[in-house]
């Protein structure tokens, strides 16, 4: 079973993410914020990050670029409700994975775990 972390500091957006994730059989962690993220990265090993880019502490940016400095090659989603061309190349050029707007649709995401997964999930 793949293990996502999801760092998000909106406790929505992580409980949904939670219940869908688990329900397409994902054995799910969950951060409120960088800091915890990168201490439950470094413990908990994730197949996949999912992280959003907006956070008070520490936002995503500095938390991606810590992920990549431990994980070069760790598959990771932005989730961001603030997409820009500037932003978006920004990220890219740090290595992200794919890119999916909180307005998301359920099925974006579950296709782009997919692709970084590369095996199919339960239903």
């Amino acid at each position: 079973m793949a293990k996502i972390l999801v760092i998000d500091d909106e406790q929505g957006i992580r409980h949904l993410l939670d219940t869908l994730l688990r329900r397409k059989g994902y054995d799910v962690v969950l951060a409120d914020g960088g800091q915890k993220g990168l201490e439950l990265f470094r413990r908990e090993r994730p197949d996949v990050v999912v992280l959003d880019l907006k956070m008070p502490e520490m936002d995503g940016l500095t938390v991606l670029r810590q992920i990549h400095s431990l994980d070069p090659k760790k598959p990771i989603i932005i989730l961001t409700g603030a997409r820009t061309p500037e932003v978006e190349q920004q990220v890219r050029a740090l290595g992200v994975s794919e890119f999916v707007e909180k307005e998301f649709s359920l099925h974006r995401l579950g296709d782009a775990l997919k692709r970084l997964l590369k095996t199919p999930t339960q239903p």
